[in-house]
């Protein structure tokens, strides 16, 4: 199982380590090591958050995720990402600020660097509003209960992740965003930048999830119409109508991944920049670790860790809302990649730990707990 879900990332930590050693000797090997490392220990969360989606798409859509979403992700995100905020920032051609890279390095990593704000804006709200709706929602499972259950009443009002969302933009906008330049002088620009990156954020988030969640409840109504009506649907075709649009929601699922697997390379791509700034080192390192998220995403959904341990969802999205105020605070202030990693691996191991209490709970009320006695229990917490 084990080498079935991770035989990939392990073929290609194997090349990407044998590129690194004729690129740039050990040295190199030690970088992308360190980057791989580097972008597992900060996406940890992002792989629990993924496998929560994934484990509703079929077995084609999971292996579009390790395929074409893996491209989307090593050269996308990793490599073509940066190439092209240089590109806009510097009012460069592709060509040339590829270039740039590789003949005035330090230049490129000040251009990315400078464009830290904006792309902190964009993430962070993305970030936020996930962590928002998510704990905004009634739901029967609850770990932190004294947290939980107060706002899964106050979510009750319309569009409140929405309104907070703004709210915070608007303050970091006016804050630490106008900080950020006081030096330079150019306090209402960078304020504005700010701004309209993340609203951008959140009409993302607002577009992509919201035509993910209209599809996904459009075809849970499908099936259980057809359920109801078997025999009608095979006369009327309903069942072919169905597949068509099986197939969109898990596109729109899928698109919502990248999304989401994007906001979170954010920290990732100018983390790296404090190890290195040659591109392809970066690209190797990155690119490695992301292949072992999403191999670890696959294999959370195989083995069903999500149902038997239900409080791990709860803790990657606290992680997802921690990264999304670090976000917004490094517009003005530098936060190490390393806190940012371990609040993500203390909430994950945090909750990980309520789960194994439950389960020892429910085993010694009940005998053995099973996947039945999950989804009946209404609430717990720690």
């Amino acid at each position: 199982m084990v080498l079935k879900t991770f035989g990939w990332s392990f073929a290609i930590t194997a090349l990407g380590l044998v590129a690194a050693v004729f690129y740039g000797g050990w040295t190199a090997v030690g970088v992308v090591a360190i980057l791989a490392v580097l972008e597992i220990s900060l996406s940890f969360d992002n792989a629990v958050v993924n496998a929560g989606i994934l484990k509703k798409m079929n077995a084609f859509w999971q292996k579009i995720f390790l395929t074409v979403g893996v491209l989307i992700a090593v050269f996308g995100m990793r490599l073509i990402f940066p190439v092209v905020i240089v590109a806009i920032s510097a009012k460069l051609g592709p060509i040339e600020a590829v270039d740039l890279a590789f003949s005035q390095p330090d230049r490129y990593q000040q251009l990315v660097t400078d464009a830290h704000p904006s792309i902190a804006a964009f993430g962070g709200m993305f970030l936020l509003m996930i962590f928002l709706d998510f704990i905004f929602e009634e739901r029967d499972i609850q770990w932190l209960r004294w947290i939980e259950r107060p706002l899964a009443k106050l979510g009750k009002v319309d569009m409140l992740s929405v309104c907070i969302a703004l709210i915070a933009l608007l303050v970091a906008s006016v804050t630490v965003a106008t900080h950020a330049h006081q030096h330079g002088g150019v306090h209402v620009d960078k304020a504005a930048t700010v701004l309209l990156s993340g609203i951008a954020g959140l009409i993302t988030y607002l577009i992509v999830g919201g035509l993910s969640g209209f599809f996904e409840n459009r075809l849970e109504e499908e099936e259980e119409r057809e359920h109801e009506e078997e025999e009608e649907a095979k006369r009327t075709g309903k069942k072919k109508s169905a597949v068509v649009l099986a197939g969109q929601a898990a596109f729109f699922m899928f698109l919502y991944l990248e999304v989401l697997d994007a906001s979170f390379s954010f920290d990732g791509v100018i983390g790296a920049f404090a190890i290195t700034n040659d591109i392809v080192m970066m690209a190797l390192g990155l690119g490695i670790g992301a292949m072992y998220v999403r191999s670890l995403t696959v294999y959370l959904v195989r083995q069903g860790t999500l149902d038997d341990y239900v409080y791990l969802e709860h803790g990657a999205h606290y992680a997802i809302g921690a990264l999304a105020v670090i976000l917004l605070v490094t517009i003005q202030y530098e936060i190490n990649d390393i806190i940012t990693g371990l609040i993500g691996v203390v909430l994950i191991a945090w909750s990980f730990l309520s789960s194994l209490n439950r389960n020892k709970k429910l085993a010694g009320a009940e005998g053995k707990p099973t996947a039945s006695d999950d989804k009946a229990e209404v609430s717990s917490g720690v």
